[in-house]
């Protein structure tokens, strides 16, 4: 499990990274950790996923040095979220050994307990950045600190416009209800001891 270090990949002011690198070692990283969302019938990103992905790409314009996390399993049409989430990130312009894919999860409790398991195998990664649309970040960046990560959460594009108030405030409502059921389960789950899947722990 990765928890807080005295140095940190870089400083966050003002949306900008100012670099900071550890004496005598090799500038660890800023993880941007882009969650799934609906996948369209055709195969393609729904709209949320996409602006999800818009939205890691800016933030991580400036990082230092960075690596992304996609995340999401297969949902009701075409691939797993996380694999279409990487082709973007590629026909976007990012280097493939800068992505890290998590395939297997259902939902966001998942897509934190399994990104978990793959980034405590990772030295190099000092600061995660969840991606996500505006209204669940806050869920997704709970949930990581309570696993002990440093976080830090970035501007993303505005899904109101292209939802509508109605859906929206629905969207909002479900996260009031289900960010403590999250947590508390998370929590437990913790306290237990109970391990990731081990298809989550798959490079």
């Amino acid at each position: 499990m990765l928890y807080s270090r005295s140095v940190s990949a870089a400083s966050w002011i003002d949306g900008q990274y100012l670099p900071v690198v550890q004496a005598g070692g090799p500038l660890v990283s800023t993880c941007f950790v882009i969650f799934g969302a609906a996948i369209r019938p055709d195969g393609t990103a729904s709209g949320s996923l996409a602006r999800r992905v818009e939205g890691a790409l800016r933030l991580a314009d400036e990082a230092p040095a960075r690596m992304f996390l996609a995340t999401g399993g297969v949902g009701r049409y075409g691939a797993a979220e996380a694999h279409v989430i990487r082709d973007l990130l590629v026909a976007a312009g990012v280097d493939g050994r800068e992505i890290l894919v998590e395939d297997q999860a259902a939902d966001t409790l998942e897509s934190v307990r399994f990104c978990d398991g793959i980034l405590r195998l990772r030295s190099d990664i000092d600061l995660l950045v969840p991606c996500t649309s505006r209204y669940h970040v806050p869920r997704c960046a709970l949930l990581f600190r309570l696993l002990g990560y440093r976080v830090r959460v970035g501007r993303m594009p505005a899904d109101l416009p292209y939802l509508g108030w109605r859906k929206w405030t629905a969207y909002v409502l479900k996260e009031c209800l289900v960010l403590p059921y999250d947590a508390l389960l998370l929590l437990l789950r913790t306290r237990i001891g109970s391990p990731p899947p081990e298809a989550a722990l798959r490079p």
